[in-house]
């Protein structure tokens, strides 16, 4: 929710006489930003803050600095959100009103008078389609947060980004190695590999790391866990220092870990959404070699496959085709509308762009009997701010249920975001792997 009302801590930064003095943002660097303050209701107002390097609007050709916050602001609208100049400052500044439990990644878009967005004409899908390119052309300019002091990250399609953890977040201080330092594995315990895999006639990278320490006699019984979308986790958003600050605390046992590359778009598109030639080629070729290198159990119990989106939906099919392989599935956004796509512009049109009841094949093949008799342990969640999304994920929750699968289902505050992800990842592998945590 949008506000122009100033709250007491952000007008004593805006509605100051020395704003936009350099002692003024000297200050508010050292303050750090987004600026948040709790408001009586319980939610928080955060005010976006940016500095024009240009200077005023008489010597700088920026006319907008696009917002996009994820799950907040929205890229298809004809006018997308954008900060405003305080007065003839250097000053951009934009407010929003969030719940407490908020997450989410934000970038800025400065652009020029040549960069506005194209004027809607009456044909829908050409304005559509006209906006989408325009915004696309835009992309490579965002930049993440200067004034942010936690470590930025890039996005799947390369965008610079910064984080905003709202104070009552669900715990991600395991990764605090990561954001505050850019700690990442220890090199003693990571490979590099490559899968050259027949069967698909492809090949990729694999990141196989193992946490913890156990008896040289006991490294085939670690739980492995299969993780999609692998160059993210070690590249983008490295999660290894995580992984070791929670098996460090208890909350995960000395495991082995998995990072499957998903190569390119193409080929992500090809391999995730429930194909099975990719995960009888996983089986027969990637799990052995990599047993040679890391041993792990192979016990379907202690095996986890995690994946976001497509890889939701993907680590999902493979629980439900081979439990007796993967036993234990963690489901992130998983795109359970596959391959019916139209769900997206049936939802657009729709009040509050939701569509309950809907379903994708997989939840239908489930509904229908069609998957192979097993019983999975399942933690599968989805962001409150992702529209028909939520439908299909509550849909398929309902499905599990119904077919007397264990599942552990939760809703969190934010969006279709790694940001997001990253935390239930690690809750997520320590509630499939409870019974495998030393007291």
């Amino acid at each position: 929710m949008e506000s122009n009302q100033l709250a007491v801590a952000s007008a004593a930064w805006l509605q100051h006489p020395e704003a936009g003095e350099p002692q003024w943002w000297d200050r508010l660097a050292a303050a750090g930003a987004p600026l948040r303050e709790r408001l009586p209701d319980g939610r928080m107002r955060v005010t976006f803050l940016w500095r024009d390097p240009a200077g005023g609007p008489a010597a700088s050709a920026t006319v907008r600095v696009y917002a996009d916050v994820n799950s907040v602001t929205d890229h298809h609208s004809s006018q997308p959100q954008s900060l405003s100049r305080l007065g003839d400052t250097d000053v951009w500044w934009w407010q929003a009103v969030l719940p407490a439990d908020w997450r989410g990644s934000y970038a800025y878009i400065p652009v020029s008078a040549g960069q506005t967005p194209p004027a809607p004409n009456a044909d829908v899908r050409e304005s559509r389609l006209r906006h989408r390119e325009w915004w696309l052309s835009i992309m490579g300019q965002a930049i993440a947060d200067p004034l942010n002091p936690a470590a930025g990250y890039r996005s799947s399609w390369g965008a610079a980004l910064s984080p905003l953890h709202l104070p009552d977040a669900p715990d991600q201080s395991a990764w605090a190695a990561w954001d505050q330092a850019g700690q990442g594995a220890d090199p003693r315990r990571l490979a590099e590999i490559r899968w050259d895999s027949a069967m698909l006639g492809k090949a990729r990278r694999v990141w196989i790391y193992h946490t913890g320490s156990v008896p040289a006699g006991q490294w085939a019984e670690r739980p492995l866990a299969i993780l999609l979308d692998g160059q993210h986790w070690a590249q983008r958003l490295p999660v290894f220092s995580a992984l070791d600050e929670d098996t460090r605390r208890g909350r995960l046992p000395p495991a082995v870990y998995l990072l499957v590359d998903s190569i390119d778009g193409r080929n992500r598109e090809e391999d995730l959404p429930c194909n099975a030639d990719f995960w009888l080629a996983l089986q027969a070729e990637l799990l052995p070699q990599a047993a040679l290198i890391a041993p792990f159990s192979d016990r379907a119990d202690r095996t986890v496959v995690a994946g976001q989106s497509y890889g939701g939906l993907a680590a999902m099919f493979a629980g439900l085709q081979w439990p007796e392989r993967f036993g234990c599935v963690l489901s992130q956004s998983g795109s359970f509308w596959w391959p019916h796509v139209e769900l997206h512009e049936r939802a657009r049109a729709a009040s509050a762009r939701r569509l309950p009841g809907s379903k994708g094949r997989l939840t239908e093949r489930l509904e229908a009997g069609e998957m192979p008799p097993g019983r999975l342990r399942v933690y599968q969640e989805v962001g409150s701010r992702e529209e028909v999304m939520v439908d299909v994920n509550d849909s398929h929750r309902a499905a599990l249920e119904r077919a007397g699968h264990d599942v552990h289902y939760r809703v969190f505050e934010g969006g279709h975001d790694w940001l997001c992800w990253r935390g239930g990842l690690l809750q997520g592998l320590g509630c499939l792997w409870r019974p495998w945590v030393a007291p």
